[in-house]
């Protein structure tokens, strides 16, 4: 029986390899046909995708809200997954975009132009709107796509994979170009992080126990984001109103995704006029506060915090809080505790702003604004594969560029080296 699994992974793997050299040298045109068509199918089938989403929901009815969150699809949500597909199509084409060009004194002409990474492995979990961002994505980017979702979100995974690959069927597309994995099965994953020969990368998206799973299996290049440990930072010279504004919304507005804020620093000279009003605003919204001390004697309902909850990413309505000295303090703590996800500064003066802005070290940094823009549709990008707190080949919203690698194009005349 795992002979069968490990021959039937293996074979999907092929397939997807043998479609990434046909969807290389599709044309642009094609592309934006098919993915409007499947922006089309999504929003004509949407009732059988919530049903096969109400089965899922069924059996997730234990689960944290914020779980029961991320895995529910309703028509504005199904809206939201065609209209990336959508913006995908009128974005520009990657794939043979010129990154530089230049002659060499010998007249060698060299030119640097993307071109597709090849087969892209998604490992992910509960979100089923992940399904037809990364099919969209790799689909444009030129590249062919394995999916393997969660077992929590198998019905809805499967019920917009199908809708989709039906369009590539009737646009007379390769067999492989698109691959769900529909074993609930473990094994599968194991078996599909060592295909080498056959994927290219491997992308991750899920908690910290899947992540830390799939680097320590893979033979297969990885691209990650362990944990999304996003803080706001208040600044004495902040305006407290629009950092009331920012802080709620960064925790509350989706508590289970991993660009919502999971601590709140506070600096000391503001902490008194601040605090009150924004730990009630949270409180009534049911948010746990996990808070330092000096956050306790201002508010005695306050959880005492202890170093791990500075260091864990809830993905629910809880939320650490400190008091710090200044500026550097709270710089000091972010890149200590934080994962180099996200991270805001609210502030009206300049050179604080641009202190915190060159000194975290994460993917997204801000200021202003709330932690919850960092995702490839608000970048502009029609979706995103996930986000990367890698430095290496991509960092932060992964979109089309990001899924794109490069190659050298030399043009000649007859020389030859001495």
């Amino acid at each position: 029986m795992k002979q069968d699994l490990k021959k039937e992974i293996e074979n999907i793997a092929k397939q997807a390899k043998a479609a990434s050299r046909s969807l290389a040298v599709l044309s642009s045109a094609t592309k934006d046909v098919v993915l409007k068509d499947m922006s089309a199918a999504l929003l004509s089938k949407q009732a059988s995708i919530l049903k096969a989403n109400q089965k899922d929901i069924s059996k997730a009815h234990a689960k944290n809200k914020a779980f029961i969150d991320r895995l529910t699809l309703n028509e504005a949500r199904i809206k939201q997954m065609a209209d990336s597909l959508l913006d995908i199509a009128k974005l520009k084409d990657p794939v043979g975009q010129l990154i530089r060009a230049w002659d060499r004194p010998n007249g060698l002409s060299i030119k640097k132009v993307r071109s597709p990474i090849g087969v892209v492995a998604i490992i992910y979990e509960s979100r089923p709107n992940v399904t037809a961002d990364c099919i969209g994505l790799c689909f444009k980017s030129g590249n062919s796509v394995i999916l393997r979702g969660g077992s929590e979100a198998i019905n809805s995974n499967l019920g917009i994979y199908n809708i989709l690959k039906e369009v590539m069927q009737k646009h007379g597309l390769m067999e492989g170009a698109i691959n769900l994995i529909a074993t609930t099965k473990h094994q599968a994953v194991d078996y599909l992080l060592k295909l080498n020969n056959y994927v290219d990368v491997v992308i991750p998206r899920g908690g910290e126990e899947l992540i830390n799973k799939v680097v320590a299996l893979s033979r297969i290049p990885v691209i990650k984001h362990y944990k999304g440990i996003c803080h706001v930072y208040v600044d004495e010279n902040a305006d407290l109103n629009m950092a009331e504004n920012i802080c709620f919304n960064a925790k509350c507005q989706r508590p289970g995704v991993c660009n919502a804020m999971e601590s709140m620093l506070v600096h000391r000279d503001v902490a008194v006029r601040f605090l009150p009003g924004m730990l009630k605003k949270f409180k009534d919204a049911g948010v746990e506060i996990r808070g330092c001390a000096f956050t306790k004697r201002i508010a005695n309902w306050v959880k005492l915090a202890t170093q791990k909850d500075y260091h864990t990413e809830y993905s629910d309505l809880i939320l650490s809080v400190k008091v710090v000295a200044d500026l550097d303090a709270a710089i000091v703590h972010i890149n200590e505790y934080g994962s180099h996800h996200s991270d805001s500064i609210v502030t009206d003066d300049n050179r604080a702003a641009e202190k915190f802005l060159q000194q975290v070290d994460s993917a997204c940094v801000y200021l202003n604004a709330s932690t919850r823009f960092t995702d490839g549709n608000q970048f502009g990008m029609g979706a995103e594969m996930g986000i990367s707190t890698d430095k290496l080949h991509a960092r932060g919203p992964m979109g089309l560029e990001e899924l794109t690698t490069y190659k050298y194009i030399i043009h000649g005349n007859g020389q030859i080296r001495c």
